[in-house]
């Protein structure tokens, strides 16, 4: 019998929780609790890996991946029971002017900062993303359609207040964004993309209308759209038995 098979399962098991918990050390996100090598300390590892994935390293927003797969889930949401939703993009405004002048360390603490007052202008419920170097999203359940240009100000509005002390200068900064928006659908099967790409659309009218704006979409362009007619025929649609 060959008794180096279980040392040698052993050993490589050792060093996939150690480099488990070197990427865990390196994101600064706790270690988990208890007796290594348990099952809990197993489970909360695996559950702390889990959240780390689903996190942007730099600011510790939900990152691409978990955005998307929120969006699918709200607009389905949505679709089942009617309730509204607000879906917010946005654009850190000349962004690339701070990297060139103060540098892309710079750039990072700006991102940090921004992500942080996008975070203290929304609820607890209300998902916080980064989708990109300086976009960011931001999905608002149960958010009336009375209530989107007064919530969507006060994103805008938060970030404009902010000044950024950049490290090791001490020179302060202050940025804003341009802020898209679009409300979900009700009672109408859609999908994420037709959702996002409303949102940015009035992002870019944003921009182009000067920057440092928000922009909704009427919710009466919001209904149903062409695309979403055809799904809403299609799940309809009687199927062929042979």
């Amino acid at each position: 019998m060959d008794r180096s098979k279980p040392a040698k399962a052993r050993s490589e098991h050792t060093l996939q929780f150690e480099r488990a918990l070197q990427l865990l050390a390196q994101s600064g996100h706790p270690l988990p609790p208890g007796e290594p090598g348990t099952l809990a300390w197993q489970q909360a590892m695996i559950d702390a890996l889990v959240d780390l994935s689903s996190r942007d390293a730099l600011t510790g927003l939900a990152n691409r991946r978990a955005f998307e797969l929120a969006v699918a889930r709200e607009v389905d949401r949505v679709a089942r029971s009617g309730e509204p939703a607000l879906l917010l993009t946005l654009d850190i405004d000349h962004f690339k002017q701070v990297n060139d002048t103060h540098g892309h360390a710079a750039g990072d603490q700006v991102i940090r900062a921004v992500a942080d007052a996008l975070v203290d202008s929304v609820r607890p419920m209300d998902l916080v993303a980064r989708v990109g170097g300086e976009e960011f999203a931001i999905i608002l359940p149960n958010c009336a359609s009375t209530f989107g240009q007064t919530v969507a100000e006060r994103v805008r509005r938060r970030v404009e207040r902010v000044p950024v002390a950049l490290v090791p200068s001490g020179q302060q900064v202050t940025v804003t964004v341009s802020v898209g928006g679009a409300f979900a659908p009700q009672w109408v099967r859609s999908t994420p993309s037709l959702w996002q790409e409303r949102a940015d659309q009035q992002l870019y009218l944003a921009k182009a209308q000067g920057r440092n704006l928000v922009r909704l979409e009427p919710t009466a362009v919001s209904v149903v759209s062409n695309e979403e007619k055809r799904l809403l025929f299609d799940s309809f649609q009687p199927q062929d038995h042979e």
